[in-house]
């Protein structure tokens, strides 16, 4: 782990709203900026913009950016502007970009998200779209964990204290009745956070009995002999949980709706184009994964192939869900309660739904105040 990113969750860790750093690891590098593949740039400048930088994770749970990047959808709606990115690792790296303009547009988890927007007192971002839904279980070692009832005295790993994933897991534990402690994650059960990246390889060497975590963290667990004991959708109705959201900036919505519109557009297209040709988007993906600035490696035909059918591409923030998870996160002892009215604005990404003709969604009440 570098220097850098010890400072970031460090200062993640002082934020009187959480316990602890929010953001799942992923499998990209660190806010390294590079320019986006596919076609290069033409036409006329959107919003008089010379370049638009936009993070992300390397995860499958990022698949908009990702496929969008790779087969050249946020180029041309751009135009003459120049798409840049910025993959992190987490997201309190990823606020701390947003915030001081490094970049302008950001794919993001729930909490993170919920924390950055809470922090700021409503002043630093909006979400503008959904993205993503689904694609995190719980992966036990079929040895040590034999059902869900199995649990007491053991270990399971999640990301990141606080985050997405540690939130859900530690919520579950209440549910059923285990008392564990939220900051230190020992109990009943022990919650062990653990880097994405190191969590195969600590599974494998039996320093834990199961994790919960997002995607293709699971599917190499699963590639590792593990199984799938518990797959979040079936905790939430019809199995859909917001897992990505879209964000932006609120001085950069307000000095570049144009730009913000072309970049929704983008993401409405690739989100199209990945439900009606899933077999090039996942080889996209793949490809895009493969990138010497994200993972520089592409995943295995049997990781990448569960690690995609899981996640569900989606325009629709499930705002609904995103209150929920900040209800859980309250519950689980790690955060305080959280005024989320204002965080969402879809008003661009309504207007852009109407034009490919598609149904409106619902900000759920937490709409602009």
């Amino acid at each position: 782990m570098s220097a850098v990113r010890h400072r970031l969750l460090a200062a993640a860790v002082t934020v009187p709203l959480l316990v602890g750093a929010l953001g799942a690891c992923g499998y990209g590098s660190q806010a390294k900026k590079d320019t986006a593949a596919g076609v290069a740039p033409k036409g006329p400048r959107t919003d008089g913009l010379d370049h638009l930088t936009i993070g992300f994770f390397g995860n499958t749970t990022h698949a908009t950016p990702l496929i969008g990047l790779q087969n050249g959808t946020f180029q041309k709606e751009l135009g003459g502007t120049e798409v840049k990115t910025a993959p992190f690792n987490a997201g309190p790296a990823e606020i701390e970009a947003l915030n001081s303009g490094a970049i302008d547009i950001g794919w993001i988890g729930p909490s993170p998200a919920i924390n950055g927007y809470a922090k700021s007192h409503g002043k630093s971002l909006k979400i503008i779209s959904g993205s993503a839904s689904g694609g995190v279980s719980l992966v036990v070692n079929p040895k040590k964990v034999k059902s869900l009832g199995d649990l007491k005295g053991k270990t399971i790993a999640t990301p990141q204290l606080g985050n997405t994933q540690d939130v859900a897991l530690l919520n579950y534990l209440a549910g059923k009745g285990y008392k564990v402690d939220p900051t230190t994650g020992k109990g009943d059960v022990t919650v062990q956070r653990t880097d994405n990246k190191v969590t195969p390889t600590v599974f494998q060497q039996g320093g834990i009995d199961g994790a919960w975590v997002p995607e293709p963290t699971a599917s190499k667990l699963v590639a590792e002999g593990g199984k799938t004991l518990l797959d979040e959708k079936k905790l939430w109705k019809d199995g859909k949980f917001v897992i990505t959201n879209m964000i932006v900036s609120q001085k950069f919505l307000k000095e570049h709706p144009k730009a913000v519109e072309a970049v929704l557009r983008a993401s409405v297209k690739t989100n199209a184009w990945i439900r009606s040709h899933p077999a090039e988007a996942k080889k996209a993906l793949n490809d895009k994964l493969a990138s010497p600035s994200v993972a520089g490696k592409a995943l295995p035909q049997n990781v990448i192939d569960p690690a995609f059918k899981n996640v569900d591409v989606t325009d629709d923030p499930l705002a609904a869900t995103l209150q929920q998870e900040a209800d859980h996160g309250v519950k689980a002892g790690l955060l305080k309660k959280p005024d989320l009215k204002g965080i969402y604005d879809l008003t661009l990404l309504n207007k852009v739904l109407r034009s490919e003709g598609k149904k409106p969604v619902d900000d759920a009440g937490l709409g602009s105040k």
